[in-house]
């Protein structure tokens, strides 16, 4: 039988494949094999749907609240939704046997293919070929063609595709499915289909165009109706292909948006599928040119860290800060499709040296919601700027009151009241998408003021103890929330000494280089002398928790907690919670969910020395149950940096499979994008040991056994570097038209390199 998109298809080291039809699979299924461009994502369903099936369509930054606790991501109309009817049985999973399947995730290209033999009740066989992609070209364009064959004799299938409307939110707890837009208009022009909805919430518009192509041989037509017939003799093919359009609008009036869109679906019909593939094939081809990070000698990670890579730049979008990425990326509604701190720490650096105008769209987002934050600074007594926990349109506060817990019981959310680290992570990503970009158009424009806003809040969140004569933070949730109301978490503290360092070194910057833009932006925002005086004298006396003997305890008490002895952590990396803990006493143990300190190790790596590391490092590792989906990640990044290049490829495996795995059993929600982002950071900044050091591109590496060599390119200041490592050297050059020179460490010596000349820097013995 001919392949019918084998032209289009990677390689297998590209490939995730699905072998056969697994019913219990395909929640997950449809979130591993998304697809999406940074404006639309769409969960990899099957073309009929089948039953259970949880069609997702989604655009970023669209949210309703109507029905649920909060604001959540809008399912809207699914436009994969194609039944095939011959002789009166449906082509389809669970409706006719399967005597083959197979379906790939092209992630070097973006597609979704399958090929499937049906054999309906007469004991006569069809074969069933698809492919589709979001278009990374066009964002606006959704694309799929299908192809089938009778293979044992002549028949005629009845073709219908709809826009689904029966689509709703998955319910959480007691709020049962929600349906979030209502019909605006349905109609019919001479290429196609129309139909707009608006959200109940705030009446936000969603226009769709739709076109249906029949080619049979030599024929083609356009279906005129949403029902159509095919005859096809024995072993004859018809592609039936559908091109659809999205687009959006705050604009009430539905008549102005109509014709936008029947134009471009016109244009794109007329432009057909073959050069629409191949436009985004073209698009795909520039992205990973730039992102890929090649594995010698183990094909199995390479692959599996491109997986992770892959879902990372389906849900990049380039703007001017309409939205973020969620926790659970465009690929599912799990936490509702809110923003987290996940975005800045663990998603933003991916972009920053890969897209980053993706990371600074990020920011932009959290800039355009600066005076939200603002509200919830003032509403809480604080000064400055307070970032909510959980943030979606508006960048109110999002977080639900209630929640579902490990075990499945009810419990209570604090985080919005306690875990207030989040206004420090969006500074510390400010920064560091200033030295890594040296973008000061976007630091005099926002920028600055987002880093000496967050540094208010915390001048006015500190509070001043005679007795110990330092600075305390009290009642805060740290990354661990397995406790709640501490005092002085060491991650918390820490960053926050971090953001008012960086307020204050950027204060002087500003201050002596930007005069013109250091006097708008004091009086915009009242900023006077004294006021950053204040932030000088708080930070020598910040509750950092550093103990004698070299320890961090995680908060105030945390040592005095019952100590827990997790075993077979060599055999067992990510250990269960002992049976003899009952979930809700947890908070009383040393069992931490994810370990602050070795984070904050992490994060701030030229603020502690190896020796500090280690001892930490190994403390927590036996009181970490890995509750985070980030957790396994961060420890491969600091176990490779102190050494430990097994624990550290052990810690990277689990990372980098998790989505792949169904680790934690609730991909099916949509993927853990902190995880994937994470898993990068894990794999460059751990095994490649490339970071910052005081403002300092640095590489000392430590690369797996396995690992012959890692190749990659990054974005650094401008330029483009191409990097290459193996278990003895160092390859780096970078690019520029003029004759420039770039200043970068590699195995802790300064090296001056000039542009386009390729450098080689050899492992010393014994390094």
């Amino acid at each position: 039988m001919k392949d019918y998109f084998s032209k289009h298809r990677s390689s297998d080291e590209w490939l995730i494949k699905e072998h056969r039809w697994d019913k219990k699979l395909q929640p997950s299924r449809e979130s591993q094999f998304a697809l999406g461009n940074g404006f639309i994502g769409s969960r990899g369903i099957m073309e009929e749907v089948p039953f259970d099936a949880r069609p997702g369509t989604y655009i970023a930054g669209l949210y309703d609240k109507t029905g649920a606790q909060v604001t959540e991501l809008v399912n809207l109309p699914n436009p994969i939704n194609l039944k095939i009817i011959s002789g009166g049985e449906r082509l389809g999973a669970g409706t006719m046997d399967i005597l083959h399947h197979e379906r790939a995730l092209d992630m070097k290209h973006g597609l979704l293919t399958r090929h499937t033999i049906y054999r309906n009740s007469h004991k006569k066989r069809f074969d069933y070929q698809s492919l589709r992609f979001v278009s990374m070209r066009n964002k606006h364009i959704i694309a799929m063609q299908v192809c089938i064959t009778p293979l044992d004799e002549a028949a005629t299938f009845t073709v219908e595709n709809l826009l689904d409307l029966s689509v709703t939110n998955v319910g959480f707890l007691t709020e049962g499915n929600k349906k979030h837009f209502r019909v605006e208009g349905v109609s019919q022009f001479d290429t196609g289909e129309y139909l707009a909805v608006k959200t109940l919430e705030k009446g936000m518009l969603i226009a769709y165009g739709k076109s249906m192509i029949i080619e049979k041989g030599h024929s083609s037509r356009f279906a005129r109706h949403v029902t159509t017939q095919i005859k096809l003799r024995k072993n004859q093919t018809a592609c039936i292909t559908t091109i659809f359009s999205i687009f959006t609008s705050d604009n009430k009036d539905t008549k102005k948006i109509k014709p936008v869109v029947k134009g471009f679906l016109r244009k794109s019909a007329n432009m057909g599928f073959e050069r629409i593939l191949k436009e985004h094939i073209a698009s795909w081809d520039r992205l990973w040119q730039a992102s890929d990070v090649r594995i010698k000698g183990a094909p199995h990670d390479e692959r599996s860290l491109r997986f992770n890579m892959y879902h990372l730049l389906i849900c990049g979008r380039e703007g001017n800060g309409e939205s973020s990425i969620g926790a659970k990326t465009l690929s599912g509604e799990g936490y509702r499709g809110h923003i987290f701190w996940d975005a800045e720490i663990f998603i933003l650096p991916f972009f920053l040296y890969n897209r980053p105008n993706v990371a600074k769209n990020m920011l932009l987002y959290r800039y355009h919601r600066l005076n939200k934050a603002m509200q919830i600074a003032e509403s809480r007594g604080y000064k400055g700027a307070m970032f909510p926990w959980e943030s979606a349109a508006t960048g109110e506060e999002t977080t639900p009151a209630w929640a579902k817990n490990f075990d499945g019981s009810l419990i209570q959310i604090r985080t919005h009241e306690m875990e207030h680290h989040v206004t420090a992570d969006v500074a510390y990503a400010v920064y560091q998408y200033y030295v890594a970009t040296k973008d000061i158009r976007f630091m005099l424009k926002c920028g600055f003021e987002m880093i000496f806003e967050t540094a208010r809040f915390w001048a006015s969140r500190a509070g001043y103890n005679p007795k110990i004569k330092k600075y305390e933070i009290k009642h805060v949730i740290g990354p661990d929330e397995f406790h709640e109301d501490v005092d002085n978490n060491a991650y918390t503290n820490s960053m926050v000494y971090f953001n008012l360092m960086a307020a204050c070194g950027m204060y002087q910057k500003m201050k002596r280089l930007y005069p013109k833009e250091y006097r708008r932006l004091s009086k915009k925002i009242g900023l006077k002398k004294g006021e950053v005086g204040e932030w000088k004298r708080i930070i020598p006396r910040i509750a950092l928790n550093l103990k004698r003997n070299g320890l961090i305890e995680q908060f105030d008490g945390y040592f005095r907690k019952r100590k827990v002895k997790l075993r077979n952590l060599k055999k067992h990396p990510i250990p269960p919670i002992p049976r003899s803990i009952k979930l809700k006493d947890v908070g009383k143990t040393q069992l931490v969910k994810q370990a602050d300190v070795v984070m904050l190790l992490y994060l701030l790596p030229d603020k502690f020395d190896i020796k500090t590391k280690k001892k930490n490092f190994y403390y927590y590792l036996k009181r970490t149950v890995h509750k985070s989906s980030l957790s396994a990640a961060v420890h491969a990044a600091i176990a490779a940096e102190i050494g430990n290049i097994k624990m550290a490829y052990r810690y990277f495996d689990v990372a980098a499979n998790m989505d792949l795995t169904l680790l934690y059993g609730n991909t099916d929600d949509g993927m853990h994008a902190a995880s994937l982002g994470v898993t990068w950071q894990a794999a460059i900044h751990g095994f490649a040991g490339m970071k910052i050091f005081n403002e300092t591109l640095s590489i000392n590496p430590r690369l797996p056994e396995a690992w012959k060599e890692i190749s990659f390119c990054l974005k650094w200041q401008g330029y483009n570097l191409k990097i290459a490592i193996n278990h003895t050297k160092v390859n780096v050059q970078f690019y520029s038209k003029r004759k420039d020179f770039l200043k970068i460490k590699v195995y802790n010596i300064l090296r001056k390199i000039e542009a386009d000349k390729a450098y080689n820097f050899p492992r010393k013995r014994g390094g």
